[in-house]
């Protein structure tokens, strides 16, 4: 078995896609951190593009579920801030400069 790493986490949670933007929630900059332990707890912090965001509640269930799906991970936990506020200037720089932005 492959040892758990941030990089599985990152790469695993770039699945989890914003349907009203239609990007993932990495290449939107909405994960702010991923911590891994010893024993295969994932801690993921994350935000949302707006606190009144109607799709949170699954965006960050679709985050667990995938993350869950790596092999060794033991538990997760995604948690949810507001601080700092997201901007647009957290969205990778190529797709910011593919939507004008």
């Amino acid at each position: 078995m492959e040892k758990l790493t941030k990089e599985m986490v990152w790469n695993k949670l770039k699945e989890v896609i914003d349907f009203e933007i239609g990007l993932d929630v990495v290449t939107l900059g909405l994960v702010y951190d991923v911590q891994v332990d010893e024993k295969g707890n994932v801690n993921v912090l994350m935000t949302m593009t707006t606190p009144m965001c109607p799709l949170a509640g699954m965006i960050l269930q679709e985050a667990e579920t995938k993350v869950k799906e790596i092999e060794g991970v033991n538990d997760v936990k995604v948690e949810l801030t507001f601080d700092p506020p997201w901007t647009p200037d957290r969205i990778d720089p190529d797709v910011r400069a593919q939507l004008g932005i």
